[in-house]
């Protein structure tokens, strides 16, 4: 696992095809397309200004989080991608957990689609609560979870 430079063009090109193949298959669990990492860009990804963490399977990139910081207690995760070529096998998992050695805070959120059911019970499993739901569109909507941790 390393950091993602974004802002390198090769690095960037692979994190985009991970990223639009994993958000394809939430799109599907869904029912909505209309997510935003699913329809961005080289140009974009290459503009975040998000932390990035990568898993590789040698020199292939398998998975990334990629993480904010609100506030000092707080860590944000924005994204969290797996190609569906490898999930199933551990990799956002360990991603959350080196995020969590590398960076703790009392509080860490994240969100998804409330009908991505692998994700939210990955989050289950990690001590995260739900926190609320939002319809962002007709029939579609996102959970919000929260952790907190004693450190």
């Amino acid at each position: 696992m390393r950091t993602i430079d974004v802002t390198d063009a090769e690095t960037a090109k692979q994190l985009l095809t991970v990223q639009h193949r994993a958000y394809a298959v939430e799109a599907e669990l869904i029912g909505f397309d209309g997510i935003p990492p699913l329809h961005e860009d080289l140009a974009g990804l290459m503009a975040s200004t998000e932390h990035w963490l990568g898993r590789y399977d040698g020199t292939s990139l398998v998975g990334a989080v990629a993480y904010e910081f609100p506030d000092p207690d707080t860590v944000l995760i924005s994204r969290l991608i797996v190609d569906p070529a490898h999930a199933r096998q551990g990799h956002g998992r360990a991603l959350l957990d080196r995020l969590d050695a590398l960076e703790p805070r009392p509080t860490s959120l994240v969100s998804t689609g409330t009908k991505n059911t692998p994700a939210t019970q990955l989050y289950l499993s990690r001590g995260y609560q739900e926190t609320e739901r939002i319809t962002v569109a007709p029939g579609v909507q996102v959970t919000h979870f929260r952790r907190l941790l004693e450190l």
